[in-house]
């Protein structure tokens, strides 16, 4: 099983899907990976050579930024936002969306389960 940036690599699959499974890595970076390592995309990965995984592992450590080296730089750009009290930063903290979405209605995954207010009931007066 090929181990690449600490994340077993699936063996059934296409070297070109089977890369996107490292944080960091979409099918694009994959196939340029690929292409800068001559190696063909539609091979699986069972059927990867050690000298192939190397190849990769090269090209990814030398130009691309991956799992824990890029966590830890979203994660510091977002405490960044935060420090610096930007609008952004501000909606981080509040556990909003970030980006201009509305909230009244939508933004469930960020806002969490929905929370019913208890309401006051109204005291009709009657009239004598």
């Amino acid at each position: 099983m090929p181990r690449i940036s600490g994340v077993n690599l699936p063996l059934d699959k296409k070297i070109e899907v089977a890369l996107t499974y490292i944080f960091g890595i979409g099918k694009t970076t994959a196939n340029k990976i690929l292409k800068s390592t001559k190696i063909n995309p539609n091979t699986k990965s069972k059927d990867l050579t050690e000298n192939d995984v190397e190849k990769i592992k090269a090209e990814i450590e030398k130009n691309y930024k991956v799992e824990g080296g890029l966590k830890a730089e979203i994660g510091a750009n977002i405490k960044r936002l935060k420090d610096t009290g930007c609008w952004r930063g501000l909606r981080h903290s509040k556990n909003l969306p970030t980006r201009g979405q509305r909230t009244r209605s939508n933004a469930r995954t960020k806002r969490g389960r929905k929370v019913t207010m208890a309401t006051s009931k109204k005291v009709v007066s009657e009239k004598t």
